[in-house]
């Protein structure tokens, strides 16, 4: 079950974000050096954002405690998002990200009041384009990705 990030996840979080780093640049561009040297700004940022209601953070967590999955609503704008997520290597190819998109798209809907969501995956990241094709997203055109060709995918959500 998807837990809506909290001051307490940094270290977590963090952890999780260090033990990929290599396994998630082979599909998306490194976050660099410095995203981990400003982890701790950065997560206070997003509980403000959060806060502001600018973006909803979840983080999926293991029964050791640890995260094994982030899913993001961000750029919350009126009824609509975008989505973003990522799980851990050890559990990729699990349904451990189609279940946690699955979950986000109906958080998004029951507790944010979204109607429309909007993610892009580059054309490299077949994993990410099936997760989202599964989950119901339909191809609504190009995109550029982190400097890279890739797809606009959208969902929009029932009302309950």
């Amino acid at each position: 079950m998807l837990q809506r990030l909290r001051l307490d996840h940094e270290s977590a979080v963090l952890d999780f974000e260090r033990a990929n780093r290599t396994y998630f640049a082979a599909f998306i561009s490194d976050r660099g050096d410095e995203f981990f040297e400003q982890f701790s700004d950065r997560h206070r940022a997003m509980l403000d954002e959060q806060e502001a209601g600018r973006g909803a953070y979840y983080v999926l967590v293991d029964e050791t405690g640890a995260v094994v999955g982030r899913f993001n609503l961000y750029n919350i704008v009126g009824a609509s998002a975008d989505v973003g997520y990522r799980v851990a290597q050890r559990v990729a190819g699990r349904g451990v990200a189609s279940s946690g998109v699955r979950d986000l798209c109906r958080i998004a809907g029951d507790d944010h009041g979204l109607r429309v969501l909007n993610a892009a995956t580059s054309d490299a990241n077949i994993a990410s384009q099936h997760v989202l094709t599964k989950v119901g997203f339909v191809i609504t055109g190009a995109a550029e990705v982190e400097g890279v060709s890739g797809r606009l995918y959208r969902l929009v959500l029932t009302p309950p």
